[in-house]
């Protein structure tokens, strides 16, 4: 990775083995594209859903070459399941771009 892993923790304070984590998750994503050249983390706990306990909500903004990768949707109450579902969707996201780059998949020709 061209520029240093940048975490934020919003509304919530900054753990060691939650951000250890990320890191471990952040290096796992570079098999599925070896050229990242940035990633933005940001943990966030929402405080919408009082009678539901705590929501928490994970961002990832990932460059690669030519594209940017955003996951944005999952929340949980479980931090480490929200972190889970972010970085398991962002994996998928840099396969497919990945695929598309190496030329993988298929184009149709123009009629």
């Amino acid at each position: 990775m061209q520029t240093p892993l940048q975490i934020t923790f919003r509304k919530l304070p900054r753990s060691d083995a939650l951000e250890a984590r990320i890191r471990d998750k952040v290096a796992k994503l570079e098999k599925f594209h070896p050229r990242i050249m940035s990633c933005n983390v940001v943990v966030d706990e929402l405080d919408r859903h009082h009678h539901q306990g705590k929501q928490f909500t994970v961002r990832l903004d990932i460059r690669v070459p030519g594209h940017e990768v955003v996951v944005d949707r999952d929340h949980h109450e479980d931090i480490y399941v929200a972190l889970r579902d972010a970085f398991d969707a962002a994996g998928r996201k840099l396969e497919d771009v990945a695929r598309s780059q190496r030329g993988d998949v298929k184009t149709h020709e123009a009629p």
